[in-house]
């Protein structure tokens, strides 16, 4: 049975500020790219990035495309990073550039409209550095299945204007970005003791302006001062923040417009950073009776069944576990005609706010170590609205458990108390195998007004 406690959201500390993306972890990242794709038969390896799909790209270089797209070529002996007329200069934040393991070149055609266009073009340049009449992988951000295209191993991602190039040149193109991306052989789907620590700053960092925000909120504040409440720190955005109320309470994807918080409306936000999404959902009331009458049982009827769900989830998050017994268990927990679950319920997070998933219906995919996941389960319900407790997490066994012990004890240790208060104070189930990344790990707040109301099992 769930209850309502009045409780001081927990802080366990401000994080250090994480270790940056080092050239040995650059080039180890580089070299495994290498050895998957010689195991796929592939001569070279082209990687797309542009500002919305930077992930793949700054995983293995450290450099994210900005206002341009970016292309980096990858065979056996070489690696060539092409960018356009602004991002050229910023390519020296790459530690494999500032090395000399990856060259650079200027392409304009890479650049915005109407700004000079002197460089080389870019299909000379990859008949350049792309072998002729072999096969190759392109990496985008997304790879296809049967019911989706034709054939789906050469429905590449990528804009024509480098697929068309590539294509004249080389014997096959396939779509390669299961190779970074994919769940369980994706080489972006684990993560170390050093991008935990680089995780955990990020979720602190959304999950501090996300609960300034929470406690800044008031009747008649309109939602742009809300926001600005949150006092966001600065990272890059993973995703366009949000805050849904009013009129645009129904579109969740919505950000500030203007829209002024009235009692008995429901209410949605989130920050979301490099690595990190902390999201939450409720109503802008301090109890039941501000409610419409026909919302008033949220809590017992809505809120309470998704909290022990989602205690459920973080007792599923275990090596081993498969990830279609968590769908099947989320399923039955929160049955679809109650709370009309329809995406994922969890996936993998990176730079870019969904990765993939292993939690799927009949997924056979293996939850393992090192996987980053987003509690990303999303109740909607005509009458109730939504619910949420969104925040990262990381599945770690005793090796990577040792590791941050080792190299990062602080993060360890907080990822630890904030399991103890999940147990303890909310009454969840938190395996030892599971790291939460934010101060607002375990946190239901239905009463928007009154955040100090947590939902407690």
């Amino acid at each position: 049975m769930a209850h309502l406690v009045r409780i001081d959201w927990p802080h366990f500390g401000m994080p250090d500020l994480p270790p940056p993306l080092t050239l040995p972890e650059c080039r180890a990242r580089l070299a495994a790219l290498r050895r998957a794709a010689k195991a796929r038969g592939y001569e070279a390896v082209v990687v797309y990035g542009d500002r919305e799909h930077a992930a793949n790209l700054h995983w293995i270089t450290g450099f994210d495309p900005r206002f341009e797209e970016a292309v980096l070529v990858v065979t056996a002996k070489t690696a060539l990073l092409i960018a356009g007329n602004e991002c050229l200069p910023y390519t020296q934040i790459s530690p494999l550039v500032a090395a000399g393991d990856v060259q650079t070149i200027l392409c304009a055609s890479l650049s915005l409209m109407s700004q000079p266009r002197q460089s080389r073009r870019l299909p000379d340049l990859l008949a350049e550095a792309v072998p002729h009449g072999v096969k190759v992988g392109a990496v985008g951000w997304k790879w296809f299945g049967p019911t989706e295209v034709d054939d789906p191993a050469v429905a590449l991602d990528i804009p024509a204007f480098v697929a068309d190039p590539l294509r004249a040149i080389a014997g096959r193109v396939e779509n390669a970005t299961d190779l970074m991306m994919h769940p369980s052989h994706g080489l972006r789907a684990r993560v170390d003791a050093a991008e935990v620590a680089r995780l955990e700053f990020s979720n602190h960092m959304a999950a501090t302006a996300l609960r300034r925000m929470a406690f800044a909120l008031h009747e008649g504040m309109m939602d742009f001062a809300a926001y600005e409440a949150g006092r966001v720190g600065g990272l890059p955005l993973g995703a366009h923040s949000t805050f849904a109320t009013g009129s645009r309470a129904a579109q969740g994807l919505s950000g500030p417009t203007g829209e002024v918080i009235r009692r008995g409306a429901p209410l949605s936000f989130n920050v979301c950073h490099w690595g990190s999404n902390i999201c939450r959902s409720g109503w802008a009331a301090g109890s039941a009776e501000d409610l419409p009458l026909a919302a008033r049982e949220y809590v017992e009827q809505f809120c309470a069944p998704y909290l022990a769900a989602m205690s459920d989830w973080c007792g599923m998050m275990r090596p081993g576990v498969l990830g279609g017994t968590v769908w099947a268990a989320m399923q039955k927990a929160l049955p679809f005609e109650m709370f009309g679950l329809f995406l994922n319920p969890g996936h993998l997070i990176g730079l870019d706010e969904w990765m993939s998933s292993p939690i799927y219906e009949g997924s056979q995919e293996v939850l393992a170590s090192g996987m980053a996941l987003q509690m990303d389960v999303i109740p909607v319900h005509p009458v109730y609205g939504s619910t949420r407790m969104e925040d990262g997490y990381v599945i770690a066994d005793q090796a990577l458990q040792a590791d941050l012990a080792r190299l990062f004890p602080e993060v360890l240790s907080r990822c630890m108390r904030r399991a103890g208060f999940m147990r303890e104070v909310i009454g969840m189930e938190v395996p030892t195998t599971l790291l939460p990344l934010a101060d607002t790990c375990g946190i239901i707040a239905p009463w928007l007004l009154d955040p100090a109301q947590v939902l407690a099992l």
